[in-house]
């Protein structure tokens, strides 16, 4: 049932956000225009932060050592909830925002902006705060910032993830993220073949083998890779080959057991095979899998109905995604990672997907995904027992 409390609260919400509206959609545009890769994400970082600023936040760049992730926060009253909003902005190589980050970070502006003024007609009490996160797409900057300090007096965390889909939460997967690395010997490929270790056959060969042990993966589990070095000219026996592979499951036990183990068998074989040495590492942080907070969840159900998006219970909780450094954050503290539509059916990390995200349907997820988060993150302060709610759940 919905609290009787939220439909005035949506609504005085939804008409801040709608105040900032035409601003929060150029800032989109603009850093969808200069998309960047992760941890390079220097022009987003510096427009956020810099209308942060301009809303009486106090802002710290280069946070956790990172010279794109920052800090903003706002204090009100005293006493009351610490309550983090993260945005994303760093872009997919080739296709750019075809995961809709610039989406993700003026959501999350818009609703800092929403609520802290609310907090500041209203008088209440707590601590607004939105992190900048550089490098989701493989690079874990929320998880060097978890790292580094920067959860360690966060009540409760906040998104929201463009999609094809409305949803409260989905699967999202845990994830390692590995690199195999073949060495051979080089040799002339026409003269003197028989001399050389052939490392792009070993690269090849793991190919294959990953394909035929996909037979055998849970159907909730993935495995990809690429090669992304394989000799440098045609007439060499390539010395060296490089492939970069992701491992995702649900299940972390799995993910970390049998995945990876067979994984693992998979890259010996192929060396063994073609005589060549290997070595497999872990090359960037790790993801855990989302938990879903059970209240924040029906917070942001109310708010998806309240905004016009009734959620489907079936659709709003079903099936896998991807894999987010935001599930790290979901292990620590209360979590929310929600999906607002951008155009039906629209599958992310495409490029029909990044020119949605610029146009009306992407702008009008702008606008409806920072009164997601306004109304939830809202919510929240005006009511402190939902808080501790959160926490014990």
């Amino acid at each position: 049932m919905t609290p009787e409390w939220l439909p005035a609260l949506a609504a005085d919400l939804t008409a801040r956000v709608d105040a900032h509206a035409g601003d929060l959609v150029a800032l989109s545009h603009d850093i969808h225009d200069r998309p960047e890769l992760g941890f390079a994400e220097h022009h987003a970082s510096r427009l956020l932060v810099d209308a942060l600023a301009a809303a009486g936040f106090t802002t710290t760049t280069g946070v956790a050592e990172l010279p794109t992730a920052f800090r903003a926060e706002r204090v009100f009253g005293s006493g009351g909830p610490t309550i983090a909003v993260f945005c994303e902005f760093d872009a997919l190589p080739e296709i750019g925002h075809a995961c809709g980050h610039n989406i993700i970070a003026t959501a999350g502006l818009g609703a800092a902006l929403a609520v802290a003024e609310r907090l500041a007609d209203n008088g209440g009490n707590g601590r607004l705060v939105v992190l900048g996160s550089p490098a989701e797409e493989g690079g874990g900057g929320k998880v060097l910032m978890a790292d580094a300090g920067m959860l360690s007096d966060v009540d409760i965390a906040v998104m929201v993830h463009p999609a094809g889909f409305d949803a409260v939460s989905r699967t999202n997967l845990g994830r390692v993220s590995l690199e195999a690395v073949f060495t051979g010997r080089a040799s002339h490929a026409a003269a003197a073949p028989e001399h050389g270790l052939n490392a792009l056959d070993a690269a090849t060969l793991l190919l294959v083998a990953i394909g035929l042990l996909r037979q055998q993966l849970r159907t909730d589990s993935r495995l990809h890779a690429n090669i992304v070095e394989g000799g440098d000219a045609i007439n060499v026996i390539p010395e060296r080959s490089r492939v970069t592979l992701f491992i995702r499951s649900p299940d972390l036990d799995y993910l970390r057991g049998r995945l990876y183990e067979g994984l693992r068998d998979c890259v010996r074989g192929a060396a063994i095979a073609t005589g060549t040495e290997f070595e497999l590492t872990e090359v960037a942080p790790a993801y855990d899998p989302v938990r879903t907070n059970p209240i924040l969840a029906e917070l942001a159900t109310h708010a998806f109905a309240a905004l016009g998006r009734p959620i489907d219970p079936v659709s709003g909780t079903s099936g896998n995604a991807g894999s987010t450094d935001m599930g790290n954050v979901s292990q620590l503290v209360p979590a929310m990672h929600p999906y607002v539509c951008v155009t039906p059916g629209l599958a992310i990390h495409t490029r029909d997907f990044a020119a949605a995200a610029r146009a009306a349907d992407g702008d009008r997820a702008v606008r409806d995904g920072a009164s997601l988060l306004a109304i939830t993150v809202a919510a929240l302060f005006d009511h402190p027992e939902l808080v501790e709610q959160a926490k014990a759940s």
